[in-house]
């Protein structure tokens, strides 16, 4: 949403790692096993593929990173990148439970992707998308097992960048409860007053400004 409305370029390492998974690549049958465990990738090969992503870009636009930095050397790695550009980091904080509900309770359809879930947005028909009658599928990861032990993980190695960013400028947090419009509009003020303060200060728009959204 937020790259429609910003004209954003989105960029998931979550989506592409799975594309790879899907595809059968040397890199999918080597993060498959890693990513369904619910442990995290390796900081070099997730920073090699969004090295990829954005130097695909011949005049970096605004480009939003889904999922991406999840580890301080991720971030350093980000910092690192040549190129006079500014970040914004928002962290969308929830209860442990909460994101279990929303995890372990989600299903997409296998025909046209819509995404349900069975505490918050159930179909008509269990296991059935209204959409278009396709068969609804869950995510290996998305196995209540899995999603502890990926909130384990989290703990461990994604929670220090809280601080990390927090000593900076540009760190804003949204409350992840509150409903998808609600969270979408707060997101929106952040990235509409940081646009507006940069342009009021004359910052070079064809320089990347990169959103950074952690959940």
């Amino acid at each position: 949403m937020l790259a429609e409305k910003f004209d954003f370029v989105h960029i998931s390492t979550g989506d592409i790692l799975r594309q790879e998974v899907r595809s059968g690549t040397p890199v999918g049958t080597k993060v498959e096993e890693i990513m369904n465990s619910g442990a995290l990738v390796s900081d070099q090969l997730v920073a090699e593929i969004v090295g990829d992503r954005l130097g695909s870009q011949d005049v970096p636009p605004d480009i939003l990173l889904d999922g991406f930095p999840r580890t301080v050397p991720q971030a350093e790695y980000l910092e690192s990148l040549p190129g006079d550009f500014e970040q914004i980091a928002v962290n969308l904080h929830l209860s442990e439970e909460e994101v279990v509900k929303r995890l372990a309770g989600r299903r997409h359809c296998a025909g046209c992707g819509r995404i349900y879930n069975g505490y918050y947005s159930a179909p008509t028909e269990e296991g059935i998308c209204d959409g278009c009658g396709g068969g609804l599928l869950q995510r290996p990861d998305d196995v209540e097992t899995v999603v502890r032990e990926r909130l384990r993980v989290y703990q461990e190695q994604t929670r220090p960048l809280i601080e990390f960013y927090r000593s900076r400028e540009g760190y804003f947090e949204v409350d992840g409860s509150l409903g998808m419009d609600s969270v979408f509009e707060e997101l929106s003020s952040l990235v509409a007053g940081h646009q507006s303060r940069a342009w009021g200060a004359g910052v070079d728009r064809n320089k990347s400004d990169r959103l950074q959204g952690e959940s």
